[in-house]
């Protein structure tokens, strides 16, 4: 199993990473590697999504989110053809001034044997980027 898990500090209000963070189809605007996202369906707070992906192969993935107005959105998996589990959660915490620490945290177990090199790029290296790109997007509205 893979962990990976950062915090930082935006310099954006709690309310536009929380948009950012549940606008699942614009997705592929910002974030690197993400093809596509269509949101399959929505009952209350929870949201199940269809993820396409591009990151070192083609994969594809569906995913339970709930959300949990302004401070958190966390996923399990439901089906794909390169994981068997992919747990995870966004935690944005209110800083006050315009501040928001926002925590990533994501366990992923996959289906097949993948090497350490793709398993760190897939779980850990591109976090920063992705961490970047979301606080870029959330400046902008």
């Amino acid at each position: 199993m893979a962990h990976a898990e950062k915090t930082e500090i935006f310099d954006v209000a709690i309310d536009k990473v929380y948009k950012v963070l549940t606008n699942f189809e614009a997705y592929p605007d910002f974030m690197d590697g993400v093809s596509s996202v269509k949101v399959l369906e929505t009952n209350g707070n929870t949201i199940k999504a269809e993820y396409s992906l591009n990151i070192i192969k083609k994969f594809s993935y569906v995913m339970n989110h709930t959300v949990e107005e302004p401070t958190k959105i966390s996923w399990s998996f439901v089906s794909g053809d390169l994981f068997k589990k992919s747990d995870g959660s966004w935690t944005l915490k209110d800083l006050g001034d315009g501040k928001t620490e926002v925590t990533y945290s994501v366990d992923i177990d996959f289906k097949v044997m993948v090497p350490g090199m793709v398993s760190k790029k897939l779980v850990s290296s591109n976090l920063p980027s992705m961490l970047k790109a979301v606080q870029k997007k959330a400046k902008e509205l």
